[in-house]
């Protein structure tokens, strides 16, 4: 199983999984690097300050050698499971390198990111693991995408706007100082959710939403941030109280990808459906 950083996947879950992350790029100034190479606390200070901070897929060669390895591990067959097409190339760039590899590759647009892409990511290679047919491990990727919720809390939607991953109608919602937006992922592209006044208030609000779309499911919760600090905590506290049925709740460092299109600030609940 393979996907991209994106997923922001704890390194010790990918290696449980056995499932390969491949980093997508972050631009800064003249240099262009994998984002597990950029030291987090510069690139959040960067951010802050406003300077330039873009992203790029990864070379095809990252996932040409990441499918070589796999093939030489003994892998017969290859699902990669990527990040929304409407938010990046990334699945471009491996379905360019899958047509020099030996054997299929299934590469799946996840239409999601975050959490929502790494629950995936983890239900298909629990398939893969349990001896599952290319089919049945697609479509445990599948189900879970689907069943899945992405919430986003921002400070400004300004991030979005200038990376042009929200359009400008959509960023007017969070224009007034005091307004702080409540985001999801609909259709491959962020789309707002609703708006609150003041950061407690849409805290709380993204905990209810989250809350509310879980239901009396078990489900599985993830809290993704830049930084995870007391802030995050409190919102999973309040996630421990106020579900019903939980499975497991992970709080993670998200991916700075993700980051430098959100903007310092941002924290990411999933709310994943168990199989």
């Amino acid at each position: 199983m393979i996907t991209d950083s994106t997923a922001s996947l704890p390194e010790r879950t990918a290696k449980q999984w056995d499932i390969s992350v491949v980093p997508v790029q972050v631009v800064v100034g003249d240099r262009v690097d994998d984002e597990n190479r950029y030291d987090r606390e510069e690139l959040l200070r960067r951010l802050l300050d406003h300077e330039p901070v873009t992203t790029q897929p990864p070379d095809p060669g990252a996932f040409f050698w990441t499918f070589q390895d796999a093939v030489s591990a003994g892998a017969t067959a290859i699902v990669c499971l990527h990040i929304s097409t409407k938010l990046s190339a990334t699945a471009d760039a491996a379905r360019e390198a899958a047509q020099q590899v030996s054997v299929p590759v299934y590469i799946l647009d996840s239409g999601t990111t975050n959490m929502s892409l790494g629950f995936a990511a983890v239900s298909a290679a629990r398939a893969a693991a349990a001896g599952a047919s290319v089919e049945r491990v697609m479509s445990a990727a599948d189900a879970r995408i689907r069943a899945s919720t992405e919430l986003i809390y921002v400070d400004t939607l300004d991030y979005l706007r200038r990376s042009r991953r929200i359009g400008g109608a959509a960023a007017a919602i969070g224009s007034a100082l005091s307004i702080r937006p409540i985001l999801t992922i609909s259709g491959g592209e962020v789309t707002p959710l609703t708006r609150t006044p003041g950061t407690k208030r849409a805290l709380a609000k993204l905990v209810d939403v989250a809350v509310e779309r879980a239901g009396a499911t078990t489900v599985d919760v993830a809290i993704a941030s830049m930084e995870v600090g007391d802030r995050e905590h409190r919102v999973a506290g309040e996630l421990r109280r106020l579900l019903p049925s939980l499975g497991d709740l992970t709080l993670v460092q998200g991916s700075t990808v993700v980051g430098a299109h959100v903007g310092p600030g941002a924290l990411g609940i999933t709310v994943a459906p168990v199989p």
